[in-house]
């Protein structure tokens, strides 16, 4: 990728999210200009800006990534984030925006008169918005540092500082539009580039049934392996090494292999001839990596029990997306519940066409750039692919329009999390002093995760998401889903639910990010908690309501009126 290209396309797509946030500035004057955008926000232009906050790092990255990586498995990705608005179109989405809460623990403080019930959903709210930050500033530091050789950490704080700018300056009214325009952006970022991708490979007669074979290198490749890594080899290999290889030094050696596995040292550099097997990462128990377990669904390498695995993520992302503060805080800006359904279906519309691209990146990728298999760097094939099988000023043109496309959703998912944050350390723990607190609450929000993402292991970005979407599917959705439909959920029902599963979520996932258990059913239940602390979540909330009947708040019959009746027919005056 040309370095100068792409510094030039972040540079304006961090330019226009300036200059889009200062619009903004202009015409926000009130607290709830800043929190809701005065709840009067169209469904056409909500519905862009929650499709820019929602599709992000792992969307334009991560599951390309994943698919290069593991094969179709990982095609649930799209599906479930996707499937996730239908979810909360059926069940959540108008009778949130008739709650007329500000934030999430506005709504379970509003259902449920309830002080304790609002401080544990504050600390959950923090608590997934800063997960979810993680991975948005681990892309950026990606995509930087392939431009210009940087340290990972500087792409993060670039994305730190531009999102404090843009939130604190204008607040829900100023991202709004900067969101509404990010979507566009990375839509057009990752169609022209895939559209050109394509066309070059109709064009290249090579790789047609490369699909169906093993990854191999299609020309002579140098790999340079960053960090020691142990590498599974199936065949007899000959290459070149400059590095240690058990141990052993090479200089520019030729080397055969026998089958085994093997540790490569950090920096070591590896020669392969053009036809010879991509080596396996070694990273857990062995499982065949041939072309049908990338090809066919729950035979990859990914996980020992893969049918689990499956049914994790489905948990996790289908029932998840509702639960995610920086989306349902959207739901509020809306003029009625009416239009919040409007907005859901245009969303699913939007993220709908967005998501039939990454997993294009990720066939290709398995064809042109399997070198990226053996270093792990596989969020990178979006951002390589355009050099590696167009070239020239072509490419280099398309690869910056990537890189620009990739910015423009860190700052955008980045921008939402950090508004749903800073509006509850708002509320919940500086002493509210309005517009004041809100901006200064906003530098907290995002200097967090920004000082914890120099510190926590790389995950694959679209996996760290997912870590998020099970904590936020755990705890938010029973919250949600019973305090909607069901009438008899109390306070010490809500409570014991969110710390329950919510919890529950959370601890398997600091386990998992710190480096838990790396093989047999502890590691897959703590990777994929899912399946068990969504119905955890539920069924506590369940009994320990059913156990304190006497503790439904007064208020409950009028607050399920409100959620349920339309705002036309609440306002008419009742026949006597």
């Amino acid at each position: 990728m040309n370095q100068t290209y792409g510094i030039a396309a972040v540079s304006v797509v961090v330019l226009a999210t300036v200059l889009i946030g200062a619009l903004g500035l202009r015409i926000s004057r009130t607290t709830s200009d800043f929190y809701v955008a005065s709840r009067s926000v169209p469904p056409r232009l909500n519905a862009a800006a929650i499709s820019g906050e929602y599709l992000s790092a792992a969307s334009f990255l991560g599951i390309a990534g994943l698919v290069l990586a593991q094969g179709v498995d990982m095609l649930w990705f799209p599906v479930g984030y996707t499937a996730g608005y239908l979810v909360l179109l059926l069940f959540v989405a108008a009778p949130l925006r008739r709650s007329g809460a500000y934030t999430l623990p506005d709504f379970a403080e509003g259902r449920l008169d309830s002080r304790a019930v609002r401080r544990i959903a504050s600390a959950l709210v923090v608590g997934v918005g800063w997960l979810y930050l993680l991975p948005q500033l681990q892309g950026a530091g990606l995509t930087l540092g392939l431009l210009t050789g940087s340290p990972r950490w500087l792409g993060g704080l670039l994305v730190a500082v531009v999102v404090t700018v843009a939130v604190a300056a204008g607040g829900m009214r100023s991202i709004t539009f900067v969101q509404a325009f990010q979507y566009w952006l990375k839509l057009t970022a990752l169609l022209v580039p895939a559209v050109f991708l394509v066309l070059a490979w109709l064009g290249d007669a090579g790789p047609s049934t490369a699909i169906d074979e093993a990854p191999s290198f299609r020309r002579p490749t140098q790999v340079r392996v960053a960090d020691t890594v142990r590498l599974r080899i199936r065949e007899p290999l000959h290459l070149t090494v400059s590095g240690t290889v058990d141990g052993r030094p090479y200089r520019e050696a030729a080397v055969d292999l026998a089958p085994g596995t093997y540790r490569i040292g950090g920096g070591t550099t590896l020669g392969f001839r053009a036809g010879a097997e991509v080596p396996a990462r070694a990273t857990g128990p062995h499982r065949a990596d041939t072309a049908s377990s990338w090809a066919e669904p729950l035979s990859s390498s990914r996980e020992e029990h893969p049918l689990y695995a499956t049914y994790g993520l489905i948990f996790a992302t289908f029932l998840g997306t509702m639960g995610l503060p920086h989306v349902g805080v959207r739901f509020y800006t809306n003029p009625d519940g009416r239009a919040a359904r409007r907005t859901t279906v245009i969303v699913l519309m939007l993220i709908g066409a967005f998501y039939l691209l990454p997993p294009v990146y990720g066939v290709l990728g398995r064809l042109y750039a399997p070198d990226l298999l053996l270093t792990g760097n596989t969020d990178a094939a979006v951002l390589v692919l355009p050099g590696r099988m167009i070239g020239g000023l072509g490419g280099d043109l398309l690869g910056a329009l990537l890189a620009g496309g990739a910015f423009a959703a860190f700052l955008s998912t980045a921008s939402g999390l950090t508004m749903s944050v800073a509006g509850v350390l708002t509320q919940d723990v500086l002493p509210s002093l309005g517009v004041r607190h809100f901006r200064l609450a906003t530098v907290l929000a995002i200097a967090v995760p920004t000082a914890a993402n120099a510190a926590v292991s790389d995950l694959p970005v679209a996996d760290a998401v997912g870590l998020a979407f099970a904590v936020s599917a755990s705890s938010f959705c029973p919250l949600l889903v019973l305090g909607i439909w069901w009438r008899g959920l109390t306070p010490p029902g809500a409570v014991a639910g969110l710390v329950t599963g919510g919890g529950a979520a959370l601890t398997a996932v600091a386990v998992t990010i710190v480096g838990g258990p790396a093989s047999g059913w502890a590691h897959t239940l703590l990777a994929w908690p899912a399946v068990w602390s969504v119905p955890l979540g539920f069924l506590t909330m369940v009994l320990v309501s059913l156990a304190t009947r006497a503790r439904i708040p007064a208020s409950t019959d009028a607050t399920m009126a409100r959620l349920h009746l339309p705002e036309g027919l609440r306002s008419r005056p009742m026949s006597p």
